[in-house]
């Protein structure tokens, strides 16, 4: 399989980036989307050519790593699929391939297709935890959970943080990212002793770091690679709602 590439290239935040064209040959239909940027990689290095930056680790749609936008999509044209382990039978010989990095200003570019989603961490600094005891593990049964809320709270810690849902919204929200977080964490018994500050200071963090504001438009759960819905996001707002009322009734 041929292909041609439109390869975002930026040497870091500061500088100008532009779109450059490439061609890579002999491409397995069964390779990763990954791996044919390897190959790409691996032409370029014997060219003595400089190789192009992407994010990547574990390969297997678990890590939230890799975060390319695939010809306007973010991850590419398959639901509920990381680019990871999008595969090149999705494409077709001689195909023209863009391929850009997310795009938000909490996301700034490093180099190329690498971008920083430290905004993320600062996000779950604010409030991402429980309070635990120190020591051993307590038993998995000690604390009875019904199945529905087990399972609520399950689907939403299945968010790996991979920001498809950022570069998805034109307001570059992160409402799904993070009432995702909150609903896992609000949902269990073990969360609720942080639920009523955790939310408020969440959406600070967020909007500190600079994301946008939801307008319900649902971008974001349609590129999500762990199908997430709208419903975190509901929860989400009913809990900071709930919580800054309390807050001011206090006074």
């Amino acid at each position: 399989m041929k292909l041609n590439l439109k390869i975002w290239r930026q040497e870091s935040k500061n500088s100008k980036g532009e779109y450059v064209d490439y061609s890579v040959d002999n491409i397995s239909e069964e390779a990763s989307f990954l791996e044919m940027l390897d190959t790409l990689n691996e032409s370029l290095v014997s060219e003595n050519s400089v190789p192009v930056a992407f994010d990547h680790d574990c390969r297997e749609g678990i890590c939230g790593m890799c975060s390319l936008v695939i010809n306007g999509e973010p991850h590419g044209p398959e639901k509920a699929t990381t680019t990871c382990q999008l595969h090149m039978r999705h494409f077709k010989d001689g195909d023209t391939i863009t391929i850009e990095p997310w795009r938000a200003n909490a996301f700034p570019v490093i180099k190329d297709l690498a971008v920083d989603r430290s905004a993320f961490d600062k996000i779950m600094q604010s409030g991402g935890f429980v309070t635990a005891r120190t020591g051993s593990a307590v038993d998995a049964n000690e604390i009875p959970i019904p199945k529905e809320v087990a399972d609520k709270a399950m689907d939403a810690a299945a968010c790996i943080g991979c920001g498809a849902c950022v570069a998805a919204c034109p307001n570059a929200s992160a409402m799904l990212f993070t009432g995702a977080k909150v609903s896992h964490l609000n949902s269990l018994p073990q969360g609720k002793a942080e639920k009523e500050r955790r939310s408020v200071l969440m959406v600070q963090a967020m909007d500190q770091a600079g994301f946008g504001g939801c307008t319900n438009i649902g971008a974001c759960e349609s590129v999500c690679p762990k199908s997430i819905n709208l419903d975190v996001i509901a929860q989400l707002n009913r809990d900071y709602h709930t919580s800054s009322l309390k807050k001011i009734l206090q006074f």
